[in-house]
């Protein structure tokens, strides 16, 4: 794409104040880089991805609320982890930490590792252990 061809649309990058760096041809026919405001079919990607991870988040919560899974979803969803991640944050495996989405077996977690899960949401373990009076 020519320099001058850069797409500059409106996009949550602009409003944050933030530009995307590009490369594009110039004039002489090199390589160089552009800054870009947006670009309309990546916008709707990402506002996709965005609510598509809000409405798990709500999900998992409301299963926390119930008692149908453990507030550990709730928060890895909320902190845009996957189980890979959370499990390296905690040191564990991830069927480990699949498992400790069971309600049954969260309240019997040692306060050791309820405080590595507190630790990697950035939260306290009371925080953790209440999930219901979050908003």
């Amino acid at each position: 794409m020519k320099k001058s061809e850069v797409p500059q649309d409106k996009s949550n990058l602009e409003s944050a104040n933030f530009k995307e760096l590009c490369y594009a041809v110039d004039e002489n026919g090199k390589y160089t880089t552009e800054n870009s405001t947006g670009w309309i079919p990546k916008t709707i990607a990402l506002d996709n991805a965005i609510q598509e991870i809000e409405e798990r988040t709500r999900a998992a919560k409301e299963r926390a609320v119930q008692g149908l899974s453990s507030p550990i979803e709730y928060y890895m969803e909320l902190n845009k982890m996957d189980l890979s991640i959370l499990a390296s944050y905690v040191g564990s495996f991830r069927w480990q930490v699949k498992r400790h989405f069971k309600p049954t077996v969260f309240k019997k977690l040692s306060a050791n590792k309820l405080q590595k899960y507190a630790d990697a949401f950035d939260i306290t373990v009371e925080e953790l252990q209440n999930i219901k009076h979050e908003d």
